[in-house]
């Protein structure tokens, strides 16, 4: 098959089932698998450690988007989630002694179970209602860690011990971003393929039918109730993951990590990068975590010219936090996916408009 084509006409089962249908398809592949291998060697700790963050990040904006752009389901409970997998694992881990993986993937089952009791409003409500619903379990989540003394043993806060697997131990602060990059690069790329393979299976087209039209699904044979509680087990289990996560790569867990803010944050992660898209929720997670030191090196630099960037740059993030998200919403709903589409397309058509 050509590395460009005008159009991608399948011959076999086999080649509609592949994830990649052209050479050029696979030449970015491995570019950016080179890239991905090459990372941790030429950036700093600080740099490696946002690169972590995003790592995080995509797990997490991979799961809420299998929820909010593939089924349809509303969910402002992100937050909450998170805090039910950081807490769960870091328990599981230091005070029942689990092993590491254990504990991570007990977290992962809790949350799916949690998120599963707080997705039975979605049987019944939808839009609006459905997303105060699920802000609801936010607010009771977030109430529950911080005033149940017994999760933190009256400290605020539970300390966590350093991450160890089958012997492996992170070591000290000069490999310590080195050493959690591989170990959050391999957990990343595991959850963005079995997100995209979801999607070719039955379980994965009942998510988008119900996403389209829930009447018409049900009318051929669809089960609302299972794939509307499915979605959220799923989307909670990817995002206990990256709870987990955070509490063995912070090594301290604290409910201000897991406040409504970061509900929000996730949910702009998957609007800009695009809605119904695991590689839009990528896109989004990078561009979302980078976007505020994006907006701290810019502030620094015009400090001199603009103190009040400096003064007021909390203010100045949440401003264009804001503002990202509507120009998105304005300009390209479908996010930072449809705008790479639309790259490739003028490449493949050019000189052609279409």
């Amino acid at each position: 098959m050509a590395a460009t084509a005008t159009g991608i006409h399948h011959r076999t089962y086999v080649s509609e089932l592949r994830l990649r249908a052209t050479r050029a398809e696979y030449f970015r592949l491995g570019l950016l698998t080179v890239l991905l291998l090459v990372l941790p060697f030429v950036l700093d700790n600080y740099w490696l450690s946002q690169a972590n963050l995003i790592l995080i990040a995509v797990i997490g904006a991979v799961g809420l988007n299998i929820l909010v752009g593939y089924t349809g389901q509303i969910s402002l409970g992100q937050g909450g989630f998170m805090a039910v997998g950081a807490y769960s694992s870091a328990i599981f881990s230091d005070r029942i002694g689990l092993p590491t993986p254990l504990a991570i993937i007990g977290a992962v089952l809790l949350s799916a179970a949690v998120g599963t009791f707080f997705g039975l409003p979605g049987l019944r409500l939808k839009g609006l209602y459905l997303a105060i619903a699920t802000l609801a379990s936010q607010m009771i989540i977030e109430f529950v860690i911080r005033r149940w003394s017994w999760l933190t043993e009256g400290q605020g806060y539970l300390n966590v011990d350093r991450f160890e697997v089958f012997g492996f131990q992170v070591g000290a602060r000069a490999v310590f971003e080195q050493q959690w990059y591989w170990i959050l690069l391999v957990l990343a790329t595991l959850t963005v393929l079995s997100a995209r393979n979801l999607f070719r299976t039955g379980l994965g087209r009942s998510f988008m039918a119900v996403r389209d039209q829930d009447i018409a699904a049900e009318a051929i044979g669809v089960n609302l109730a299972r794939v509307k509680l499915t979605a959220f087990a799923i989307s909670s289990g990817f995002v206990g993951l990256a709870g987990a996560l955070t509490a063995h790569y912070s090594e301290v867990v604290s409910w201000e990590k897991f406040t409504l803010d970061v509900s929000i944050l996730y949910l702009a992660m998957i609007i800009v990068g695009g809605l119904g898209s695991i590689a839009g929720a990528v896109y989004g997670a990078i561009f979302m975590t980078l976007l505020p030191e994006v907006i701290r090196q810019v502030a620094n630099s015009l400090g001199s010219s603009m103190p009040f960037l400096t003064d007021q740059l909390p203010a100045v993030r949440n401003a264009t936090f804001g503002l990202v998200i509507i120009l998105f919403l304005i300009i390209e709903p479908r996010g930072l996916d449809r705008i790479w589409q639309r790259m490739k397309e003028y490449v493949r058509f050019w000189p052609f408009r279409y």
